[in-house]
């Protein structure tokens, strides 16, 4: 009988050095879905903040820091990143577990906005884009989480079964930026 070695989505596609860039996959420890029933987004916010020391964010935002962060995760969803989720938040919302359907990546060093400035259709630059900003965007072809988590780091979320291609890309254009420098 075979037997089955759990690996991480980027196991052995990262991490990766080019210049003063660096990639990195990030265990972000539990992913839950947090989806607020009608009329219940202030209960929601009230109980997180009660559970886990943070509000739910707003549209465009995240919340807590690394290892316990809230972020938005589109229209009426968030995204509890770290802790499990405490059982009285179910009154409130719809709780999925997501931990095992993201890869989960850190872009960081001196231009790593111009790396996602290739590959991204928004404005990424801290002048508008401002540590613990979010958005859902699309990374080339595909849809993903960029949110800042520094002066020159993006934590960067993409569907599971996406990583090599995530780290392709990333990897791609960190030698493009570069090598025009």
């Amino acid at each position: 009988m075979a037997e089955l070695i759990a690996k991480s989505p980027c196991a052995g596609l990262l991490p990766v050095s080019v210049g003063g860039l660096s990639l990195s996959e990030e265990d972000l420890g539990a992913l839950t879905s947090l989806a607020p029933f009608n009329d219940q987004e202030k209960g929601l916010s009230a109980a997180l903040e009660a559970a886990h020391g943070m509000k739910l964010p707003a549209m465009g935002r995240s919340t807590g820091k690394a290892g316990n962060r809230a972020i938005w995760f589109g229209r009426d969803m968030a995204l509890l990143a770290g802790p499990a989720p405490d059982p009285s938040l179910a009154e409130y919302a719809a709780l999925t577990d997501q931990s095992d359907a993201w890869a989960v990546v850190r872009l960081e060093g001196e231009g790593a906005e111009d790396v996602l400035a290739r590959l991204c259709p928004i404005d990424l630059r801290s002048k508008t884009f401002k540590r613990g900003h979010t958005a859902r965007t699309e990374l080339r072809h595909m849809m993903a989480s960029v949110t800042r988590i520094g002066a020159n780091s993006f934590q960067i979320m993409v569907f599971r079964s996406l990583a090599q291609t995530l780290a392709h890309d990333l990897k791609t254009a960190m030698e493009a930026v570069a090598a025009r420098r």
